[in-house]
């Protein structure tokens, strides 16, 4: 399986619960994203569009941006070491991706009350904004178990 997290990455010990849930996260996997940075509070990363992730337009389709997004967020608010998830997220599309085009990515934490928070992340290409997601998280006392 291919490794969400670039060599030296996370590698300090109040991040093992982020490289726990990376290592598990099939979906970041295989979207080929790459996290390249992650620091208390923010995250970084980079992916690049294929054939498959374009639309009829010829144009990288929404949710691939947004998911995207969302694995960035997701690294932003569990560094500070408890697990967190989502309470709802939402994105703007400001320009078009097209395949080839590699997508560099920042989230990082604006606020933070209690177990709640806000995470902003700016989607670019070319140093160019391409998309603005903001997303609510919130801590949970341990990690969602599945219903078997």
């Amino acid at each position: 399986m291919r490794k969400i997290l670039a060599p030296g990455v996370a590698e300090e010990e109040q991040f093992a619960h982020v490289r726990t849930m990376f290592a598990d996260d099939l979906a970041t996997a295989n979207l080929g994203i790459t996290i390249t940075s992650l620091s208390l509070g923010r995250c970084e990363g980079t992916f690049t569009i294929t054939p498959e992730m374009c639309n009829g337009h010829l144009t990288a389709q929404g949710g691939f941006l947004f998911t995207f997004a969302d694995s960035l967020f997701a690294g932003a608010c569990n560094s500070p070491g408890k697990v967190a998830v989502a309470v709802h997220n939402s994105i703007h599309y400001i320009a078009p991706a097209f395949n080839g085009d590699e997508i560099r990515g920042t989230a990082e934490i604006k606020q933070h009350w209690g177990r709640n928070g806000i995470v902003d992340v700016q989607l670019t290409k070319e140093g160019q904004p391409i998309a603005e997601f903001r997303g609510t998280f919130r801590q949970l006392p341990s990690k969602p178990e599945a219903r078997k």
